[in-house]
C-alpha cells in the first residue's frame, strides 16, 4: 500500500481520495472502494472515465432505474439490469407496457434517489439468506436456483453474471444518509459510492420489451434502456453521435437511395437488392474475387440445401440446431393405399458452407503438394434468427457469405494465418476502413459446446495469439466467444464516427478434418491429417453492405457509385453533346448518364448532388465549341474547361484507385 495511506483506514476512500476515482483493482479483481484491504495487497485505482469505470457507473444507474420504477409501482418485479456497450437497462415484470409518461415519471424518481446520495453498501449472503430477504421476487428467486448457490458463477441469462458472478452471492443495499436501507438487489458489483457521484449525465432513451432470460417459451417483461457518462457534455456528445448514427441508418439511407427492400410478402429478414443496390454488391463481390484468384483461391459453388447427415457429421445438428430453419421431410413415397413404401428423410437450408467444403476437399486423394488448399465461395446461407433480433441488413435470416476454407499442413498453419490476416487487413483498406484492432476468441473451461480436446484448443488458441501479436495491432481477449469448433481472431474496424463493427474472421479448427475423417499423402509416403482454417473476409455481404453505406453516409468512392457520372446541359441544345462524352465514358465501364429531363439545370444540379452522385458534368456554348466539359463536386466546387479525353482520363483514374471524390481536389 502506498506510504500515505491512513493507518486507521484500510480501503480505497483511504488510498485515492480522487473523486474522479469509482473503484479499484485489488489483486486483478474489480472492488468497491469501501473493500478492506491487506497490506500485501496489489492496489489499483478506476477512474470513472475508464472501461470499467463508465460500467460501474451505468450499472449504478440501471440500479437507481429499478429503484426508482419500485417507488412508482411496488408490484413491479425486477429481473436483471446489466452494463451495455454505451448504457444501460433492467427488466421488469409488470401487468402493463411503460407508456412514455411512466418514463417521464420514472427519470425524475431517479433524480431524487440521485440527489439523496444513498450509499452502495454490499453484503455476502447464503442462497437461503438471498431467497428470504428476496422472496417477492421470482426473476431473481430463479437466478439464485440456477446459479445452484454460491460459487457455480452460472450466467444463465443474458446480463446475468452482474447478480450471480463466481464466488459467492452478495446483495447490495441503498443506504439513506440516516442509515436506513432504501432499497436492495441481488447483484455482484461493485458499484459507486454513492447515487449522487451518478451526476446529471444521464438520460433514458427508449423502452422495448423482451422475454426472461431470451426465449420466447418464458414470460414477457418490459425492458427500460438508459445511457450514462461522467459528464453532461460527454452526454451530450453520445447524443450527437446518435444523431449523426440516424442520419447515417443503412435503413433509411436504403429506401432513400432505393438501394433495397424487406417485401413483406418474402418474409423477415430476406432482402431483395434494386438495381442500384445490386450494383454496388456486384463492385463488392468482384473486387474480392480478384483479390482471392490473386491470392490463391480455388472458386467453388455448392447447393443451398442437403441432407441432414451431413450436418450430424459437422456437429451443426449438436450445437446449433436452434440457429437453422427446421428440416423439411422429402423423398417418402406412398403406395395408393397409403401405405410408406419408401421412407423419406430430412433436409436443411444449410447455415454454414465449411461441411459443403470438406466434402470438396474429401472428393479425392490429396497431396502435400497441394496444400495449402484453399476453396472461397459467396455462399448463400440461411439462419433462423429470432424475429425481434432482425435489424436491416446487419442482422438477416439470409446472408452471403464471402466464405473459405483453407486445409493446410500443421508446419504450415502460422504461415497461412499471417497470410490471411494480411489480405484481411489490405481488402479492408480497399473499402476505406483502416482503423483496426484484433480481438480473440477463445473457449470457456467446463463449457460443453466446444467440441475437441484440450490441448488442441491451447495450441489453437497460442498459434493465433502468436500471429494477432506479431501484425503490431491492439488484441482484445475474448473469452467464450470462439465458435464451438475452434478460436478465431476477429478484425474489428472503426467506421467514420468511430463506432466499432466486427469485420473479417479467421478461426482455427482441428475438429472437422476429424469428423470427416480428412487426409493429404505427406512427402514420407503416410498419411496425415489436415488443419483446417476458416475464413471469412468481410463477412456477410449484405453486413458488410450496410457498414459502408453508414460508413460514407451513402456518399460513396467514385467505384462503389451507383451511377457514377451524370451530365447536365446548360440547356437541352447542349444535351447530344454530352450524349457524345456519356458514350465514351461506358465505352471504358463507367455508370455514367446523361439527365434529359425537363427540369431546370440548377434543380437538376441539386437533385443528383442530393442523390450522392459523385461527379456532374456540365456543358454549354463554350464547352461545346472548345471540345471540353466542367466538373461539378458534391460539395459545391466546380472546375471549368477541362478537355473531354482529359476528363475521361481522370475519372478513369479516380476509379481505379478507389478515390473518394467530394470536392475540386479530390480529382488528380
Amino acid at each position: 500500500m502506498p506510504e500515505n495511506a491512513s493507518e486507521s483506514r484500510r480501503d480505497g476512500f483511504a488510498l485515492f481520495p480522487d473523486r474522479s476515482v469509482v473503484a479499484m483493482r485489488v489483486n486483478g479483481e474489480l472492488k468497491d472502494l469501501a473493500t478492506t484491504l491487506t497490506d500485501t495487497d496489489e492496489v489499483e485505482a478506476v477512474a470513472i472515465d475508464s472501461a470499467d469505470g463508465l460500467n460501474i457507473l451505468r450499472h449504478s444507474a440501471a440500479h437507481v432505474l429499478a429503484q426508482a420504477v419500485q417507488r412508482i409501482n411496488p408490484q413491479a418485479n425486477l429481473g436483471i439490469g446489466p452494463p451495455v456497450t454505451d448504457g444501460f437497462y433492467y427488466d421488469f415484470g409488470v401487468d402493463a407496457p411503460f407508456t412514455p409518461e411512466d418514463v417521464k415519471a420514472i427519470s425524475k424518481e431517479m433524480q431524487r434517489i440521485i440527489r439523496e446520495g444513498q450509499r452502495f453498501v454490499r453484503r455476502v449472503v447464503t442462497a437461503e439468506q438471498a431467497r428470504v430477504e428476496l422472496a417477492d421476487e421470482p426473476f431473481k428467486l430463479e437466478l439464485i436456483e440456477l446459479a445452484g448457490g454460491p460459487g457455480s458463477g452460472s450466467n444463465a441469462a443474458e446480463g446475468a453474471s452482474v447478480e450471480i458472478g463466481a464466488g459467492e452471492l452478495t446483495i447490495y443495499d441503498n443506504v439513506t444518509k440516516d442509515g436506513e436501507v432504501a432499497w436492495k438487489d441481488l447483484c455482484r458489483g461493485p458499484h459507486l459510492p454513492s447515487t449522487r457521484m451518478i451526476g446529471n449525465g444521464w438520460d433514458l432513451t427508449r423502452i422495448a420489451a423482451a422475454y426472461w432470460r431470451g426465449s420466447e417459451k418464458n414470460p414477457q417483461l418490459q425492458r427500460v434502456y438508459g445511457t450514462a457518462w461522467p459528464s453532461k457534455d460527454e452526454l451530450r456528445a453520445y447524443k450527437d453521435r446518435l444523431a449523426e448514427a440516424e442520419r447515417r441508418d443503412h435503413r433509411k439511407l436504403g429506401i432513400e437511395m432505393d438501394l433495397f427492400s424487406f417485401p413483406d410478402e418474402i418474409g423477415s429478414g430476406l432482402a431483395v437488392f434494386h438495381p442500384k443496390g445490386g450494383i454496388i454488391r456486384y463492385e463488392i463481390e468482384e473486387n474480392l474475387r480478384r483479390h482471392l484468384l490473386r491470392n490463391g483461391y480455388d472458386l467453388v459453388n455448392t447447393p443451398h440445401i442437403t441432407k441432414k447427415d451431413l450436418f450430424a457429421t459437422s456437429g451443426h445438428l449438436q450445437t446449433y440446431a436452434e440457429g437453422m430453419f427446421p428440416p423439411m421431410h422429402l423423398d417418402e413415397v406412398r403406395d395408393a393405399d397409403g401405405n410408406v413404401t419408401r421412407k423419406g428423410q430430412d433436409y436443411y437450408l444449410k447455415p454454414m458452407n465449411c461441411p459443403f467444403h470438406n466434402l470438396i476437399y474429401r472428393s479425392r486423394g490429396r497431396s502435400y503438394r497441394e496444400l495449402p488448399l484453399r476453396l472461397a465461395e459467396y455462399g448463400t446461407v440461411y439462419r433462423y434468427e429470432k424475429s425481434g433480433t432482425l435489424s436491416g441488413l446487419t442482422r438477416v435470416r439470409g446472408l452471403t457469405q464471402d466464405d473459405a476454407h483453407i486445409y493446410v499442413a500443421q508446419d504450415q498453419v502460422k504461415d497461412e494465418l499471417t497470410t490471411n490476416l494480411n489480405l484481411v487487413l489490405n481488402l479492408l483498406r480497399d473499402y476505406g476502413l483502416d482503423d483496426f484492432y484484433l480481438e480473440l476468441s477463445t473457449n470457456e473451461e467446463g463449457n460443453d459446446k466446444f467440441l475437441g480436446e484440450p490441448e488442441q484448443w491451447e495450441t489453437a488458441i497460442e498459434t493465433l495469439r502468436e500471429v494477432a501479436m506479431a501484425s503490431g495491432l491492439e488484441l482484445v481477449d475474448d473469452p467464450g466467444g470462439a465458435a464451438f469448433y475452434g478460436p478465431k481472431i476477429s478484425v474489428q474496424a472503426r467506421d467514420a464516427i468511430g463506432r466499432t463493427w466486427q469485420m473479417s474472421t479467421i478461426q482455427l479448427d482441428f475438429n472437422q478434418p476429424e469428423r470427416f475423417e480428412m487426409e493429404y499423402t505427406g512427402a514420407d509416403g503416410q498419411k496425415h491429417r489436415p488443419v483446417m482454417i476458416h475464413r471469412a473476409l468481410l463477412g456477410s455481404v449484405e453486413r458488410f453492405f450496410a457498414i459502408l453505406l453508414e460508413h460514407y453516409a451513402g456518399d460513396f468512392p467514385v467505384w462503389l457509385a451507383p451511377t457514377q457520372v451524370v451530365g447536365v446541359p446548360v440547356a437541352e441544345e447542349y444535351a447530344e453533346y454530352l450524349d457524345g462524352i456519356v458514350a465514351q465514358l461506358r465505352d471504358v465501364e463507367v455508370r455514367a448518364e446523361v439527365d434529359h429531363s425537363d427540369d431546370r439545370m440548377q434543380k437538376k444540379i441539386r437533385n443528383h448532388t442530393t442523390g450522392k452522385v459523385p461527379i456532374i458534368l456540365i456543358a454549354g456554348e463554350q464547352d461545346r465549341d472548345a471540345g471540353t466539359v466542367s466538373f461539378r463536386f458534391r460539395d459545391g466546387s466546380q472546375e471549368n474547361s477541362v478537355p473531354v479525353g482529359q476528363a475521361v482520363e481522370r475519372i478513369k483514374a479516380a476509379i481505379a484507385s478507389h478515390a473518394l471524390v467530394h470536392a475540386a481536389g479530390d480529382l488528380a
